[in-house]
């Protein structure tokens, strides 16, 4: 008869600890507080869809592929802002400032980010977690080398992160320089994106994710604005292209 059933008390050694992995629980943080959210903002989200519906081109929803955990390809959930050719017409993948072939209430749906929201489905349905890289076309993703396509993929991509927060106002970059915009995303934005994916990778923890979060709404507000590099230490030096 062993000590346990005897009823005598079991010696620390013979314990055994439970170790919830944290990916698990990061899971059920995003089933959570995504299901929440949605469930929150559904009336605005609705009233969102109706007026898209009654204007523009009448399309409410924008699917487009991208690259998510592992390489596998998903569709990524956004509110339309955009003519329904803008993907064969002027600069195709790379929206400019003031472009043409955003619809007018496109353009305030594109500010305010509130086009991202409907990707809390995907949060939903475990293609993308609240903070991770953004999830790419095939196209954009291969401008990155094959050891960060590797890294980053090892994670689920976010609605925000380190890149969103970096490149708020990423299309004011296309537009004070005279390259052409292809070029511009493929020198200068993807190296450093990459560079700031893998130093998130390095550091992930739920501290910083808040951080992110935070510094997202911000960057909402003030687009310009450069408060991520006093909250967040020894980034990646900003090549001077960039600005």
């Amino acid at each position: 008869m062993t000590q346990a059933s005897a009823g005598q008390p079991v010696s620390p050694e013979m314990q055994t600890e439970v170790i919830i992995p944290q990916g698990f629980i990061r899971r059920l943080i995003d089933i959570v507080a995504s299901g929440m959210i949605l469930l929150v903002i559904s009336i605005p989200l609705l009233t969102v869809m109706l007026i898209l519906r009654l204007t523009g081109e009448g399309e409410i929803w924008f699917l487009h592929e991208r690259i998510g955990q592992g390489g596998r390809r998903f569709k990524v959930y956004k509110f339309a802002t955009m003519r329904k050719d803008s993907e064969w017409t002027g600069n195709k993948d790379i929206t400019l400032r003031n472009d043409p072939r955003v619809l007018p209430f496109g353009k305030f749906l594109r500010k305010t980010k509130i086009n991202e929201l409907p990707q809390l489905i995907n949060i939903f349905m475990g293609d993308m977690s609240f903070v991770g890289w953004r999830p790419l076309i095939p196209k954009s993703f291969e401008y990155y080398p094959q050891h960060i396509q590797q890294q980053i993929t090892r994670l689920k991509p976010g609605l925000t992160g380190i890149g969103s927060v970096v490149f708020c106002d990423e299309e004011a970059i296309t537009a004070r320089t005279v390259k052409p915009p292809q070029l511009v995303y493929r020198e200068d934005i993807a190296p450093y994106k990459g560079e700031l994916e893998l130093w998130y990778q390095q550091r992930r923890s739920f501290w910083l994710d808040m951080r992110l979060i935070l510094l997202t709404m911000v960057a909402i507000v003030k687009p310009q604005t450069r408060l991520y590099e006093k909250w967040l230490k020894e980034l990646p030096p900003r090549p001077a292209s960039l600005g």
